[in-house]
């Protein structure tokens, strides 16, 4: 998956896990758009992402050709800064994001749902 920037797979990873979040969440609150958008955040933000991420490698869950893709993409030059999120966490998420969209763009989309819904079952028994 060299022929994309790890930057720009971590961008299409966000897209992608911001997608299946959502769809996880409108399918089990059925509630207004704010409520979603509220429950959404508590999955995406860089905390999360971060905790989610660590989890996955603590666990083994990530084979290593993931595992080479997240810590590239959590050691990338960032130029942008953290919101509401330390480095570190913005950096984790960064990396769980590249993973993602790694996965995305070269059509393992299979690997990719267990994946988020790995990640979905973590954040829902530990984070939430």
């Amino acid at each position: 998956m060299n022929e994309y920037n790890i930057l720009t797979l971590a961008f299409m990873g966000d897209s992608v896990y911001d997608l299946y979040v959502r769809h996880h969440v409108i399918k089990s609150l059925k509630a207004k758009p704010n409520a979603l958008q509220r429950e959404a955040t508590i999955y995406v933000s860089a905390k999360s992402q971060s905790k989610t991420a660590q989890y996955l490698i603590d666990s083994n869950f990530l084979n290593e050709d993931e595992l080479d893709i997240f810590k590239r993409g959590k050691n990338a030059k960032i130029h942008s800064k953290a919101k509401n999120a330390s480095v570190m966490d913005y950096r984790m998420s960064t990396g769980f994001e590249a993973v993602l969209g790694s996965l995305y763009m070269s059509h393992q989309i299979e690997r990719l749902e267990q994946i988020v819904i790995h990640s979905i079952e973590y954040v829902e028994q530990e984070v939430k």
